[in-house]
């Protein structure tokens, strides 16, 4: 059975108590860390990996919602809070469940079968995430994405039919963004499936052509392979 390894993030250590003994009931989850401070956890993740997130949302260092702006929304998220409106905001990001506490070990057990069929069925035109573009925030799936250009303090990211201007960074967006997609130069990441062809210093998509950095070459060719 594949295990979905899971970390937990609460500044209670009771909560965190009680969630290290649910997961110890679900054969399909392993615990890989757990802390009270979430600026730790950010430290972790930097160096580890990680599927599921049990995440709180008030926390005094870091709210949770700024947690998950600053690891991703390629991250997926259980959130675990005594509040109920944040649910508009977390849904911009890859949050599976909420649980609202006192969480009860049936409630929990429904969460996680929920994030497993998650895995179980990994589809790529089902991934999305939702940026905030010309005052309106807008849902794209990755599927549509040709390339995200980085201009200045913000990102470009051009669909087939469309662009948004988000400001952001482009080392995020590589956060955000599924394995089907490869940095290729200092200012552009592409959809690997949107290549039509590689010349020696560009990349052929869809009515558009992008220029290859000599260090990223090397990267691009191993992952086409």
């Amino acid at each position: 059975m594949n295990k979905i390894k899971c970390i937990i993030v609460d500044d209670e250590p009771l909560a965190i108590s009680l969630l290290e003994h649910y997961v110890e009931k679900i054969p399909f989850l392993e615990l890989v860390f757990s802390t009270e401070n979430p600026i730790l956890a950010l430290e972790y993740l930097q160096k580890n990996d990680c599927d599921l997130i049990f995440l709180d949302i008030q926390m005094p260092e870091l709210t949770g919602i700024n947690f998950m702006k600053i690891v991703g929304a390629n991250q997926k998220y259980i959130l675990t809070t005594a509040y109920s409106e944040y649910a508009l905001e977390g849904y911009e990001h890859n949050v599976v469940d909420y649980l609202l506490k006192p969480i009860s070990f049936d409630r929990f057990q429904k969460s996680v079968l929920k994030a497993q069929e998650r895995f179980s069925f990994p589809q790529e035109e089902n991934m999305h995430f939702f940026v905030k573009s010309s005052g309106q925030r807008h849902r794209i799936g990755f599927h549509e994405i040709l390339y995200v250009e980085s201009i200045k303090d913000y990102v470009n990211i051009r669909t087939e039919n469309n662009e948004y201007i988000v400001l952001d960074t482009l080392k995020s967006m590589e956060n955000q963004l599924s394995e089907k997609f490869v940095r290729i130069h200092k200012s552009f990441i592409v959809n690997l499936d949107k290549i039509k062809s590689i010349g020696a210093k560009k990349v052929i998509l869809p009515e558009f052509e992008i220029p290859i950095g000599e260090s990223y070459r090397a990267g691009l060719l191993d992952r086409l392979k």
